[in-house]
């Protein structure tokens, strides 16, 4: 059943299943980001090591490198609202068992690395099934409207989450922040189960997992508007992304914030990301124009530059507040473009690529940003990663502008 009369910016809202979803992620996510903060801080308890904290973030991210491509072709081949249910159970688990043991008072490094890992594991397969189910939801007239919802229900999320992770760490500790994202999940699924929109498999051609991730490889390459899209997502998660390293340490070691200070930093960072998928939602039917996407993503490295001689709480709330707008805009964009263009039986494949560049590069970023930090300092680190992000899209702009911008059109012609 679809609600008639709403606003244009909340259009896909009439559509039921979407509606109980996007509920469901509301509260879910809100208990997703209170563990983020939680998990980092715990780690500098733990360890005091930005190395450490790195390679914290690269054993999370490191399945998404390496499954990544299986989970997009898995995706294609299951109902998706089954598999999500799944994946919610999984991360519920683990975000409890993450409880027990610090309230235990057993926990130690190397619990928390294996159970990123296994949160990376799930995520790998959660991310392209929930990105591509929401075509399944409203369909394509609705597509960039819901995934501006979706990112604004996120970004929500990350404003709260910090902001309230911050008080519960520094008043009650890290368990109870992962306890309560545990109890979140039970929102989600519960809205997954009254939702009847199952996300059934298209019909396909190929008959192997491997003939089916060759397919959706070979149409990225050889579709100029997704490799260009996939390339300037590459220059930014691989430098900008580093979000959950470089902030807690900017906090407490330029900044001398405790866990409160820390959640308002990325609060603040998730309130500039609200304020960018609301003015996209706000914004037409059309897929993003390509100059906006290269230009969100200038935007985001430049002010990733910027803070690295900031040494003052109020200037770094202020710029995180940018990077967080930027950084949204500029994802809710490749996201839309990739699965607007992109054909219903290959959607999962595409939504895979976009998590695997998202994501799944993380990694090697979060390992030179947590080094370059170790070695150098904080504004090294943010130094590095906005100086080499900015010259790596300049460059694919102008690889693009000279060999494809003239199959695109006016529209894709993107100034450099």
């Amino acid at each position: 059943m679809r609600v008639r009369g709403l606003p244009q910016a909340l259009r896909a809202l009439g559509h039921r299943d979407f509606r109980l979803f996007w509920c469901g992620q509301l509260v879910s996510l809100v208990g997703t980001w209170m563990q983020a903060v939680g998990q980092s801080w715990l780690v500098l308890d733990l360890t005091n090591s930005p190395f450490k904290l790195g390679l914290l973030s690269t054993l999370q991210f490191l399945p998404m490198l390496c499954l990544g491509l299986v989970a997009g072709a898995l995706t294609d081949r299951l109902p998706k609202r089954r598999l999500i249910i799944g994946t919610q159970l999984a991360l519920l688990v683990q975000a409890f068992t993450l409880s027990a043991l610090v309230w235990s008072g057993h926990v130690r490094y190397w619990h928390v690395a294996v159970l990123a890992t296994l949160l990376g594991v799930v995520n790998t397969v959660d991310m392209p099934a929930r990105q591509s189910f929401i075509a399944d939801m409203v369909g394509r007239d609705s597509l960039m409207n819901a995934i501006a919802l979706n990112s604004a229900v996120f970004n929500a999320a990350r404003v709260v989450g910090p902001a309230v992770a911050g008080l519960l760490v520094g008043r009650y500790g890290v368990a109870l922040a992962f306890f309560m994202n545990g109890v979140s999940f039970v929102a989600v699924v519960a809205a997954l189960v009254m939702i009847r929109t199952e996300g059934d498999p298209r019909p396909r051609q190929a008959a192997t997992m491997s003939a089916d991730i060759l397919e959706g490889l070979a149409y990225a390459v050889h579709t100029p508007r997704i490799a260009l899209i996939l390339s300037l997502l590459l220059s930014v998660s691989l430098f900008v992304m580093n979000f959950s390293v470089l902030v807690p340490l900017f906090a407490r070691t330029v900044l001398h914030q405790d866990a409160h200070g820390f959640g308002l930093l990325m609060a603040s960072m998730g309130a500039g990301s609200l304020a960018g998928a609301v003015g996209i939602a706000l914004g037409g039917r059309t897929r993003p124009r390509l100059r906006v996407i290269a230009g969100a993503a200038v935007v985001a490295t430049l002010s990733t530059l910027a803070l690295a001689p900031v040494h003052h709480f109020p200037v770094a709330v202020s710029v995180l507040f940018v990077v967080g707008c930027s950084t949204i805009v500029f994802m809710t964009s490749c996201n839309s473009t990739l699965q607007i263009s992109a054909p219903d039986d290959l959607r999962g494949r595409m939504m895979s690529l976009y998590t695997l560049v998202f994501a799944g590069v993380t990694p090697f970023g979060a390992l030179l940003m947590g080094t370059v930090a170790e070695r150098l300092g904080v504004a090294a680190a943010f130094a590095v990663a906005g100086g080499l992000g900015l010259l790596l899209i300049l460059i694919v702009l102008l690889v693009w502008r000279f060999v494809d911008a003239d199959r695109e059109g006016d529209d894709g012609a993107v100034p450099v």
